[in-house]
């Protein structure tokens, strides 16, 4: 069994900020040589999520108000009283997860048609971060 991983950054704005990982992903699981196996998507962080979705601008939008009823930005967060603004976030990526695990065959992620590897950035400002792709197999 091999391991291959790497890291990349990507630079957001939050507030529910939808991240399209698709491409980056495959590219690592492609230059990884493994043709059979798992590649992880994770990142570091507790204020932003890994998942998978249709990238289309109306879906974005339907996770936007679905993430409000989730979480609003209207509730008082007992984590405000540290001095932080950024409960709804922490609240809405403990939901969503920080990573996302996808079957590689030939080289490729097993995504469907219409599925894509995004990042949901839920801060309550811009932030550079970090997603670490690892990939295991043969």
């Amino acid at each position: 069994m091999s391991i291959h991983q790497e890291a990349f950054s990507v630079s957001t704005q939050g507030n529910t900020e939808v991240v399209d990982l698709t491409g980056r992903v495959g590219e690592i699981v492609r230059r990884s040589g493994i043709l059979k196996g798992l590649a992880t998507v994770f990142m570091p962080g507790s204020t932003a999520g890994i998942t998978t979705i249709e990238f289309e601008p109306g879906l974005i939008q339907d996770i936007k108000k679905a993430a409000e009823k989730w979480a609003s930005k209207k509730t008082k967060y007992k984590h405000h009283l540290t001095g932080d603004d950024n409960g709804r976030a922490h609240v809405l990526s403990a939901l969503i997860g920080a990573s996302v695990s996808i079957p590689v065959e030939d080289r490729r992620p097993q995504l469907g048609t219409w599925q894509q590897v995004v990042l949901l950035d839920f801060d309550t400002r811009p932030r550079d971060r970090r997603v670490i792709v690892q990939v295991m197999g043969e």
